[in-house]
This record gives C-alpha cells, sequence and structure tokens, in this order.
C-alpha cells in the first residue's frame, strides 16, 4: 500500500522533530520533508508534491494563514494545521478552518507521557484521514486503526423506554472536519425563540470558547461555551468544551448539561456518541438529533440509538459536506430518519419542534 506522504511546516525544531517521530511510528505515514517556513516548504512542493501537509500559524517570513490561502487557491492540498492553540491564537485557527484548513490538532506537548500516547493516535488518524479528502467529491475511506473505545466507557446504553412526559423538545448536534463553517450556516437560521440546543465539535481544548463567542456576536440566539450544570434553554446553543465529554441530563422537565473528564471515545474527547447516548436516555422522542460533516464515525452508533429512542434523527447529505464520514456512517448504520443538504436542516429541526 502506498504511504501517505507528509511535510511538515514549523519553525520549532522540537516540533518538526517530534511530528516526524509521531508520524513515522505509523506504517502507514512516511515523511517527505520538513521545512521551517512557508517559502522553504514552496521549494520542496516544486520537487514533489505532499499527501498531506501540516502547517503552524505563527512563523517567520510568512505567516501560516497567508500560505494556506495560497495553497488553496493556486494548489489544493489537504492542510492540517498545527497549533498550540493559546487563547490568543485560537481566532486566527478559527479563520485557518474558514480558508480551507481540513482539520486542527493541538502541537504535542513535551513531558506528558499519556498526552503524547493519545496525541499520537490522533494525529495519526487525522492526517491518514485528511490524505483520503478528495476536493471534488469530498469522501473518506475507511481506515483500520487501532480499537476505538464506545460510549460505554462513559454511560452505559439504557435500555428502557419509559421516561416522563415533557413537551420540550431538545436538539442535539455533532460536527467534525467543515463543522465550523456549517455549525454558522446552521445556526444562523435559528429565531431567538428556537428550542435548546446542544452541540459536539471536535475542538482542541481552548478553541471552543473563541468559537462560542464568534458565533454569539453572528447569530440571534446565544451561543456559549458549555459549563457544568448549564440549563438547555430556548434561545440558546451550548457547545462543549474542548478535551471534555458532554453529556445532556435531566432533572424533572428541566435539560442540563454535565462536564464530564474521561478516556477517548471513537478516537475523541468530546465525543458525539457520549452526547447522543446520553440525549437518548433523557430526552428520548423529545430529542432532535443531527449529525453533519466530519471524518470517522463518531455519532453513527449514538445516532442509532436516538432513533431507536423515538428521535427524529437529521444527516447532512454528501453534496454539501467538507467530508462525508459520520453522517455517511450514521446513514449505513440505519439510524438516520432524513438526510437533508445543509441549508435545509435548520429549516426540518424547527418543523420537528
Amino acid at each position: 500500500m502506498k504511504k501517505i506522504r507528509v511535510l511538515i511546516v514549523d519553525d520549532s525544531a522540537i516540533v518538526r522533530q517530534t511530528l516526524s517521530e509521531l508520524l513515522s511510528s505509523d506504517p502507514g505515514i512516511e515523511i517527505m520533508g520538513t521545512a521551517t517556513d512557508p517559502l522553504m516548504a514552496v521549494t520542496k512542493i516544486k520537487d514533489e508534491i505532499p499527501d498531506v501537509i501540516t502547517l503552524d500559524v505563527e512563523m517567520p517570513n510568512m505567516d501560516g494563514i497567508t500560505f494556506l490561502q495560497k495553497i488553496m487557491t493556486q494548489h489544493p492540498i489537504p492542510v492540517v494545521i498545527c497549533s498550540s492553540l493559546t487563547s490568543d491564537g485560537s481566532a486566527t485557527a478559527l479563520k485557518a478552518l474558514e480558508y480551507g484548513a481540513v482539520e486542527i490538532i493541538t502541537k504535542p506537548r513535551l513531558g506528558t507521557k499519556q498526552f503524547l500516547e493519545e496525541s499520537r493516535i490522533h494525529i495519526c488518524d487525522v492526517v491518514k484521514a485528511a490524505a483520503q479528502v478528495n476536493i471534488r467529491k469530498y469522501s473518506v475511506r475507511k481506515i483500520d486503526v487501532e480499537p476505538k473505545l464506545s460510549a460505554d466507557v462513559i454511560m452505559a446504553k439504557h435500555t428502557s423506554k419509559a421516561m416522563l412526559q415533557t413537551t420540550e423538545k431538545v436538539v442535539v448536534v455533532g460536527a467534525s472536519t467543515g463543522g465550523t463553517e456549517a455549525l454558522r450556516i446552521f445556526l444562523e437560521s435559528f429565531p431567538l425563540d428556537s428550542p435548546g440546543i446542544v452541540i459536539v465539535q471536535h475542538m482542541p481544548e481552548n478553541f471552543t470558547t473563541a468559537f462560542a463567542k464568534r458565533l454569539d456576536s453572528i447569530c440571534r440566539i446565544s451561543v456559549k461555551e458549555a459549563e457544568n450544570n448549564d440549563t438547555v434553554i430556548r434561545g440558546r446553543a451550548l457547545i462543549a468544551p474542548g478535551n471534555h465529554h458532554l453529556l445532556l441530563k435531566r432533572s424533572g422537565a428541566r435539560y442540563y448539561v454535565e462536564i464530564k473528564d474521561g478516556p477517548l471515545v471513537s478516537r475523541h474527547r468530546p465525543s458525539v456518541d457520549v452526547l447522543f447516548r446520553s440525549s437518548a436516555r433523557y430526552a428520548g422522542r423529545n430529542a432532535v438529533g443531527v449529525i453533519m460533516t466530519g471524518m470517522g464515525d463518531d455519532g453513527a452508533k449514538g445516532m442509532l440509538e436516538l432513533k431507536e429512542a423515538g428521535a427524529y434523527t437529521i444527516a447532512q447529505d454528501e453534496k454539501t459536506c467538507v467530508v462525508y464520514g459520520m453522517p455517511h456512517e450514521a446513514v449505513k448504520l440505519g439510524g438516520v430518519n432524513k438526510i437533508l443538504p445543509l441549508g435545509s436542516i435548520a429549516g426540518a429541526v424547527i418543523n420537528q419542534c
């Protein structure tokens, strides 16, 4: 099998070395080369086109955002932004996604063995999935990787369908690659009196705060990064904080969220499967589930559990997905009631509520 050739562009020698070691540990990945800045990267690309580029944001001679724009307009190549994602840099990283970056990963933090191991698996998965992004078709080939943990490690599957009657609806949403723009379009369509919305978007820690604030500034509904015990109320969307699972809970007629640590589920934390499973248990037929663009299969099993619990489930269609991975897996499992283009999903949700 042909190896995925990766070009690493970062001004930090430590990061270049660490990323090279992490990626090279996967037999399906090969380091084509490294570059200290975009100008050196251009020289290397002239000799050979990589399958994937990992790109820092802040570098000398030319910043990563400018370089990203040039790549996407002149010779599109899957780009994975590799950023430390400090609070000051989060807005810049968010802009990178808008300009066409496939995904964002966190720079390895040296000295923490567990973190490095989790980073190795995640980084390799992201790079392998990015290599499969087809600019015309936006599809992902299923890749054999190490066994993944399911939502069982956070919450056992609920078997009883009995629950207290309530008329209040709650909308639960899962998204990954391409989700930042998809969620903007989705949330901008909701009126002030829309049902409460709970969202898991795969993002690193310190990134979701800036993302939520940006959405809050442009949407009619309020949008905030979820905090433990936040009540799910009409006219507000809660977004899972990076590196923490988000569960929907219920006390009487009140829906609220729980922020929880724990292992990666379906290779992610936060995991869509965890949100959907908790929603199936505590909301059941009062929930509307939406699964959007994203790599992999996180959320597919949870979507099926939602449907089996009586929820109405919607998947974004292939044509409007940046990556038709997560929705496709949910459809294949039979967990979807309706497949819709992105622009039609909000209206369908409102009709169900």
